[in-house]
């Protein structure tokens, strides 16, 4: 690794000079909504009005809003839906099937998100931190430090963009839904846990007051906040849950993952057997594969030993093949080697998949596009 090493920071983030985004209206309930709209000297009606041309329309462009009269949309609109990304940059790759976008927040903070569209599905990777304070040795966020939480209207925008985009055509394969959503972006998701569940809220309530996904087609990762975890398990909306372990034992795991020295392996593993047991929905678990670091096939001995030790049935693993950063020592397992630890994981009846590594070519790792632009 280059550079100074980034210390691990669970302190809520200071926001310095950056500010508080302005209130939006995502970031507020059905009802506030409606006191929101009243508030202006407007009808109740609106606020259904105002949600339909955001979620079902996917629009908070006034202009389009024509059921509205003009002196009501302009007004609702600049109070109600103000702009908080701006497109900064935009890569394709895999014949323009794969989009990363870099975003410009209000305040100049940076966040990146990544549309994948495959065959029979389409998925949103987005960010939920500018930064991140858990400062994971291999991960380009992570060596960037925490800059601010993300609200919820900015995450939920990342998700809008994305599907207004493929609703209009504008990916290749035609118009289409977007189906699946994971926040495995830029930040630890549930180190920002009011702005996560607001969002996650506001993806499967039925439309019009929210996206009306799928809450299984959400995914919620997290490096091991077990508190948070826990507290997810009880929330009574059945996401997906991925654990980011990348290491099976204390030892190399705390050099990986600095949290892992506040909630171990056993009690991360712990608190997504619960996550399980209490939804019935089963985990993922997220293994970077970093050559001659952690795909040692005693690692995925250990790993599966560890997973059984819980039950059967219960989990699913995905080692992932390590998408290096510019200046890092680390760098992806050798094809056989990664072959051997997955059959190791098979062998111990794990469900095992390798993690498809898209736009590898256009700096895939969330966080290097953020860096790149600050270098």
């Amino acid at each position: 690794m280059t550079g100074t090493p980034v210390r691990l920071d669970l302190s809520s983030p200071s926001r310095g000079p950056r500010g508080k985004p302005p209130r939006h209206f995502v970031d507020l309930t059905p009802a506030e909504r409606v006191s929101a709209v009243t508030d202006l000297g407007e009808k109740a009606f609106r606020a259904k009005q105002l949600a339909t041309h955001y979620f079902t329309h996917l629009s908070s462009d006034p202009s389009t809003m024509t059921d509205l009269p003009k002196a009501s949309r302009d007004k609702l609109t600049e109070s109600l839906f103000p702009p908080l990304l701006t497109e900064a940059r935009t890569m394709t790759a895999d014949g323009g099937t794969t989009v990363k976008t870099l975003w410009h927040l209000f305040d100049g903070a940076k966040v990146e998100s990544v549309l994948m569209r495959y065959k029979n599905r389409t998925t949103l990777c987005i960010s939920s931190q500018a930064g991140c304070g858990l400062a994971c040795a291999f991960c380009a966020t992570g060596q960037m430090g925490l800059t601010r939480n993300l609200s919820t209207a900015e995450i939920v925008e990342q998700v809008r963009e994305a599907a207004r985009a493929l609703g209009a055509g504008e990916i290749p394969g035609g118009p289409a839904r977007l189906t699946n959503v994971v926040f495995m972006g830029m930040g630890e998701p549930l180190a920002n846990y009011k702005s996560i569940m607001g969002t996650v809220r506001a993806l499967v309530a039925p439309t019009p007051d929210g996206l009306g996904m799928s809450a299984r087609n959400v995914t919620v990762s997290t490096v091991g906040m077990v508190p948070a975890m826990r507290k997810l398990a009880d929330e009574g909306i059945p996401v997906t849950l991925a654990l980011s372990l990348h290491a099976p034992d204390d030892e190399l795991r705390s050099e990986l993952v600095p949290v892992n020295t506040r909630w171990n392996v056993d009690e991360a593993i712990d608190a997504a057997y619960h996550y399980f047991e209490v939804t019935g929905r089963r985990v993922s678990i997220e293994y970077a594969l970093i050559r001659d670091i952690n795909d040692h096939a005693w690692r995925a001995d250990l790993l599966g030993e560890k997973l059984n030790a819980r039950g059967k049935g219960w989990v699913h693993c995905n080692p992932i093949p390590l998408n290096p950063v510019p200046g890092s020592k680390w760098t992806a397992s050798d094809p056989r080697v990664e072959d051997e630890f997955v059959a190791r994981l098979r062998a111990h009846g794990i469900p095992t998949t390798i993690r498809d590594t898209r736009g590898s070519e256009i700096d895939g790792a969330c966080g290097q596009l953020a860096a790149e632009e600050d270098e």
